[in-house]
């Protein structure tokens, strides 16, 4: 599987001869109103929007996720699987993906699986979330977190779907005021332990920087793995590189 990293969340992966983008954020830094509240962008992503065969959208509603840009994008692509409610807002070629579904585009196998973008009890407030497992005869399998925030979705992901290579994990630690100091993703030290719950070979983190309300990074990220003693799985991209994972 090659990965290339924009920044924020947004990666492109080719696995199995599919070209997919993870939630695109195009736009510069600024401010992006949310409601009655903004979030603040810190910097712009290492490259721009490029063809591809598939976006998975884990949701539609934050601008961390799907920026203007990103939605003006999502009009270029021929498939974009998502949420239920994402495809009711969206229209267009976002499909919902139900958890434990799969559909299947070339030799790529793509199933929803939950996600919970905060504590328990929080979805009336931040709405939605999905993620992603990517398979297929001879490839590797690929876990693409989303905005989760539970481990205990991750260990009910690995007890349905069974051996992971890739973790892809969302891992900045995001917090604003709507949940006080509750993660809306997976803390640095929660993506070691969603790791070792998966046994894959190789993490990939995003969503860990470029954003004032991700409050942990590259660092805390590091030391989490180096406690855990799986510094060894650790895939830190810095924006714009590429890499080769999961052989």
């Amino acid at each position: 599987m090659e990965m290339r990293y924009a920044g924020g969340p947004t990666a492109v992966i080719e696995l199995g001869g599919v070209r997919l983008v993870v939630d695109p954020t195009f736009d510069p830094p600024g401010e992006y109103p949310i409601g009655e509240r903004k979030l603040t962008k810190t910097a712009g992503p290492a490259f721009g929007p490029e063809p591809a065969d598939l976006v998975l959208l884990s949701h539609d509603q934050h601008p961390d996720n799907l920026d203007t840009a990103g939605r003006a994008y999502l009009e270029t692509v021929p498939l974009v699987l998502s949420t239920g409610q994402a495809a009711g807002r969206l229209g267009g070629a976002v499909r919902a993906l139900p958890n434990w579904e799969s559909v299947t585009v070339g030799a790529l196998r793509v199933t929803g699986v939950p996600a919970q973008h905060g504590p328990d009890g929080s979805e009336h407030l931040v709405g939605e979330v999905t993620g992603f497992v990517l398979s297929g005869d001879g490839l590797p399998t690929v876990y693409v977190s989303g905005d989760n925030a539970s481990l205990d979705v991750v260990r009910a992901i690995s007890a349905r779907i069974g051996a992971i290579d890739v973790a892809v994990l969302f891992a900045g630690g995001a917090r604003t005021p709507l949940l006080g100091e509750a993660y809306l993703t997976l803390s640095s030290a929660a993506a070691a332990e969603a790791a070792r719950i998966l046994g894959a070979r190789d993490v990939v983190p995003l969503h860990f920087e470029h954003w004032q309300h991700f409050t942990q990074g590259p660092d805390t990220l590091v030391q989490a793995f180096e406690r855990a003693g799986l510094s060894d799985r650790l895939r830190l991209l810095k924006p714009g590189e590429q890499i080769t994972v999961g052989g």
